[in-house]
Formats: structure tokens, C-alpha cells, sequence
């Protein structure tokens, strides 16, 4: 006994002096169901966690290990879920990317995904099968400080909202229109939501509904999103944008929002009146109940970067307490930015820099450069979206696996290419030929090796007409280098980098007819996809794979397994 009582009084001093305090353990169980909802007052079939969309809030402490037992009852339909931000340190195959990491959660079946938040922040999570994204399957994960440590800046409420945009087609149908020949757009979102609400015109449905019930501006479903603050308190807001295809401009009328956090990362704060955010970005920003206590305002998202003159704003209210939470504010709705200036979307991108104190220095030279052109381009007749010319397939035996049990049939061998005709290359033109290949082929990057990555963006098959893509790096966080317009000079344009206070993020956008330069470390075994946020745009090729550390990898689960060449490992 006299061991064990000894025992018992080291971890009790430990205790009492701050050390050995464990991590804690946070379970969920979720069902992921088909239901009817009417999130912008249209009804349509939705894909919920225990019945709501947005889904439950994660929260946790950093280095908590998340458990999440997750039950597909889909009728006919596979799922995944992605961890949006959280490294997947050791966890490599709980990444939740179907074809990549896993194979899919079979209808009727349950998978336990079990990962540790190794960093404070604001990060989501959203399905990563097919564009069931678009269905409504995403959420926040919100990951505090350990007890005892506070942020860089003072708030008195911590708060959090989610973005996006919504379409009334169901995913299949279009992922079945992008798929045809003739090509079949899906157009812009109906609805903008803000946190899973937002207002679709019923008076403008083409075909007026003998179903009193389809749309229905009185539905509790659609009532507008309300945030209720105290006079003089100062508020974290956790933004998220998980648009489907819109980049959004975020504003609260009469308030000044001071950005101070950025996919996990603490920001240098400067100030904005529209807070530009691009799917699969996350940002912090403070905001003073300062304005006069007796009315309420307008929260508001716009879509920038593409017309979109039949989609409302997404409108919510910001209520001053004690004022009544249906009361609308007195004015009209401000004025949204100019959807195709992109300079002050520029200039907000090269704001951001990591916070005194909180610097994390790149290395000065990389291993390598890869540039990626991101161009449209055709195969047979469909449309698609390019990298290099070479358009993504997903392969039918999960990539993680295939690496690590050398199944060398699964997935072309041939890596794509590290670039693309830089002299020769016009990217204000449409390109005279517009096919393009496929390929399931990765590149295979050196353990710990440092790395470049160039995004150039360049003209669609439409003239004179470039698009913004917000590009996500599972697995790693990566320092931006620097943003710029035009065609990258890999001359000139690297002696511009920010060595200095480069912030570190997940997701950044390249801006129409410009480039973004991005540095990370190889350093993460497993492997890794790094595509375009816009759901429509990953589905029709506008992604690549990393693998790196294969050999670093652990025992895989059984449980990813079951598809493809994976059957009876």
C-alpha cells in the first residue's frame, strides 16, 4: 500500500502546484439525417446532425481529444465529415476526406473519429463527400486556451457565426448539371444565411406552388438571425464562411469590426467596416456595443467578386438589450461594397499579418517551387477546372491507403506537373485550346522539406473574365508570402515576400488575374489534399494531393477501410 499512498500524494502535489493536469476527453454522438427544413423560408430536404442545421458546436480546450461517433442515416447516400483547420497531428486517417483518407460512411453504419485539438481557435467542420456541403452538414469547432492562459485581447462574450449561401436544387442535381454535355451551371445561391438563416423572395418563385407550405415567409425556421448584446460589452464574433460558391463581404451597420484572429492564428488588429471573408475561412473580430442603446442594426452579407443581382443580402439583427428581439432596425439595410472592385479585397488580404508576440518566422529559402495555373478547360465536351492543365479524379482506393500498403494499381503513379508554359501563357486571354486531361496522380513531397506553392490564377473560357478561389491545405498551416496582380514573376516577385510577420493560415484566396504565394513544411505525415474551397469547383477537378512521411504514418484503423482495393486488408 505504502507505493500506491505515495503514488497518490506526488500526483496530488502535482495537483496543487499546476502540473499533470490531463487533457480532457469531449464525446459526441451525432445522427446525420435527411429532414425538410426551410432554412431562407423555401422548403427543401436538408442533410442535419441530431436534427439541426447549422450542426452542434464543438468546444474544447486546447489539446483535448475530440470523440465523435458519428451514425449515417442517409437513406442511399455515403458521408464524411472534415475536421476544417485541425491538423490531424498522429491522426493522419481521421483527416475525414473521403477518397483521400477514407474510405465513405456507408449508410445504416457508425464511425468514431478521435483527434486532438493541438491549437486554440476558431476552425469548422463540414462533409467531404461529393458537395453534400451545399446540404447543410457543417458546423463550429471553437477551441479555447488552456485554464489559466487568456488571448492577446479583451472581450466580455464570446460569440460565433457561420456564412453561407443557398441553393434549392439538391446537390445531385447539380452535380448532374455540371456533368452533362451541354454544360449546366448551377448560378448563383437563392439565399445568403446568416448561422442557418436567412430570407428567400416567395413572391419570385417562376412557378407559382399550390403547397401553401413551400415557402412561407412566417416559418420559425427563416425568422431572422439575432445577436443580443449588452450596452458598452465588447464581443468576440468567431466569422465563418462556408460558402458553396460566394465570397462575402460581412458588415454590422454602424459598427467597426477589429480583426484580431485569423484561421487560429492571432492578427496584428487593424479595423474594417466589411470584413471580406472567402469559403473556408475563419476569422475573429471585436465589436463594441457603442452605438445608441435604445435602436437596433443591420447584420449583413453581400456576395463580391461575382454579380449576383437576384440574390438577396443575407440580414440579421444586432439587438441592444433590453430593446425587443423582433424589433427592426429604423433604417435601411447599408449599402454592400462594389461586387467587382477587388482592390479593397486586396488590400484587406495584404493586412493581414500575425500579431507582435505571435510570430511565427518561415524559413528563409525553400526546397522547392511548385506553381499551380488555375484554369477552366474541357474534356470530352464537360467542363471542367484545371491545375496545370491536368484536371482531379478522385480514385476509387483512399490515396492514405494505397501509399501505405503500396497498392500501386490504385492511383496513376505519374506525378502532374510542377508548372505550366510561364513565357508562353497568356492569362488575360481564353486559352485557344481548351482541353484538358484528367489525372488522380500526386505529387510526392520530401519529409520536412520546405515548400512553395504559387497560385496563378488566370481567364475562364469566358472572355475577359478570372474568378476568385479560396484555396484550403488540409493537414497544415502555411505562412502567405504575399499577394499580387498579374502573372507571377519568379524573378522578381519572391524578393517582395514577408519574411517578416507573415500570418499563417489554412485558406486563402487568389484574386481574379493575380497570384498568392504560400510556404509550408513537409512535416506532416500523411496525405493531404489542397483544392478550391467553392464546392462546384473541387467537383469538377480543382484540386491536387500531397503525400509526404508515408513511411512515418501509423498502424491504419479498420475502420477507414471497405472501399476499393482496401477490401480484406
Amino acid at each position: 500500500m505504502v507505493p500506491v499512498m505515495f503514488l497518490l500524494l506526488i500526483q496530488l502535489i502535482a495537483l496543487l502546484n499546476g502540473y499533470g493536469v490531463e487533457a480532457r476527453i469531449r464525446r459526441y454522438k451525432w445522427e446525420v439525417k435527411n429532414e425538410f427544413k426551410s432554412p431562407d423560408c423555401y422548403r427543401k430536404m436538408v442533410i442535419t446532425i441530431n436534427g439541426r442545421t447549422p450542426g452542434p458546436t464543438i468546444r474544447a480546450q486546447q489539446n483535448d481529444t475530440i470523440i465523435v461517433e458519428v451514425t449515417n442515416s442517409l437513406f442511399t447516400e455515403n458521408i464524411a465529415i472534415h475536421w476544417h483547420g485541425i491538423r490531424q497531428i498522429g491522426t493522419p486517417w481521421f483527416d475525414g476526406s473521403e477518397g483521400i483518407t477514407q474510405c465513405p460512411i456507408l449508410p445504416g453504419t457508425t464511425f468514431k473519429y478521435q483527434f486532438v485539438v493541438d491549437r486554440p481557435g476558431t476552425y469548422v467542420y463540414h462533409a467531404h463527400y461529393g458537395m453534400q456541403r451545399d446540404s447543410g452538414l457543417y458546423g463550429s469547432i471553437i477551441v479555447g486556451l488552456p485554464d489559466g492562459e487568456s488571448e492577446p485581447f479583451a472581450y466580455d462574450y464570446d460569440r460565433n457565426i457561420i456564412l453561407n449561401d443557398w441553393y434549392h436544387n439538391s446537390t445531385t442535381e447539380q452535380a448532374v448539371g455540371l456533368s452533362k454535355v451541354p454544360f449546366q451551371w448551377i448560378g448563383e445561391p437563392q439565399s445568403l444565411l446568416i448561422h442557418g438563416r436567412g430570407r428567400f423572395n416567395c413572391s419570385s418563385l417562376s412557378v407559382p406552388s399550390s403547397d401553401p407550405g413551400l415557402c412561407n415567409t412566417t416559418n420559425p425556421d427563416c425568422s431572422p438571425f439575432r445577436l443580443i448584446v449588452v450596452p458598452g460589452k465588447t464581443y468576440r464574433l468567431r466569422v465563418s464562411s462556408l460558402t458553396s460558391l460566394s465570397a462575402l463581404s460581412f458588415q454590422i451597420e454602424g459598427h467597426n469590426l477589429t480583426v484580431v484572429e485569423a484561421d487560429g492564428h492571432y492578427v496584428e488588429p487593424f479595423v474594417v467596416q466589411n470584413l471580406f471573408i472567402y469559403s473556408g475561412e475563419t476569422y475573429s473580430v471585436l465589436v463594441k456595443a457603442d452605438q445608441d442603446p435604445t435602436t437596433n442594426y443591420w447584420i449583413t452579407s453581400n456576395i463580391v467578386s461575382r454579380p449576383a443581382p437576384n440574390t438577396p443580402p443575407g440580414q440579421g439583427v444586432l439587438v441592444y438589450y433590453p430593446n425587443h428581439p423582433r424589433r427592426s432596425p429604423p433604417t435601411i439595410p447599408p449599402a454592400a461594397p462594389v461586387w467587382n472592385d477587388s482592390r479593397p479585397r486586396m488590400a484587406q488580404s495584404q493586412a493581414i499579418k500575425a500579431r507582435r508576440g505571435y510570430i511565427h518566422i518561415p524559413p528563409a529559402v525553400s526546397d522547392r517551387v511548385i506553381v499551380f495555373l488555375n484554369t477552366q478547360n474541357e474534356i470530352n465536351g464537360r467542363r471542367r477546372w484545371s491545375v496545370n492543365n491536368v484536371s482531379f479524379t478522385h480514385p476509387h482506393t483512399p490515396y492514405l491507403i494505397a501509399l501505405k500498403h503500396n497498392l500501386t494499381q490504385a492511383f496513376d503513379q505519374n506525378p502532374p506537373p510542377d508548372g505550366y508554359d510561364f513565357l508562353n501563357y497568356d492569362i488575360y486571354e481564353r486559352h485557344p485550346n481548351a482541353n484538358t486531361t484528367s489525372s488522380n496522380g500526386i505529387y510526392r513531397l520530401n519529409f520536412n522539406s520546405t515548400m512553395d506553392i504559387i497560385l496563378q490564377n488566370a481567364n475562364t473560357m469566358n472572355p475577359k473574365n478570372s474568378e476568385t478561389h479560396p484555396w484550403h491545405l488540409h493537414g497544415h498551416d502555411f505562412w502567405v508570402l504575399g499577394y499580387g496582380e498579374g502573372k507571377f514573376d519568379m524573378f522578381n516577385d519572391p524578393n517582395k515576400y514577408n519574411l517578416v510577420n507573415p500570418i499563417m493560415k489554412n485558406t486563402v484566396p487568389v484574386h481574379p488575374f493575380g497570384w498568392t504565394a504560400l510556404r509550408f513544411k513537409a512535416d506532416n505525415p500523411g496525405a493531404w489534399s489542397f483544392h478550391c474551397h467553392i464546392e462546384s469547383h473541387f467537383f469538377m477537378g480543382m484540386g491536387v494531393v500531397f503525400a509526404e512521411g508515408i513511411e512515418k504514418v501509423g498502424k491504419l484503423p479498420s475502420s477507414i477501410m471497405g472501399c476499393g482495393q482496401t477490401q480484406g486488408l
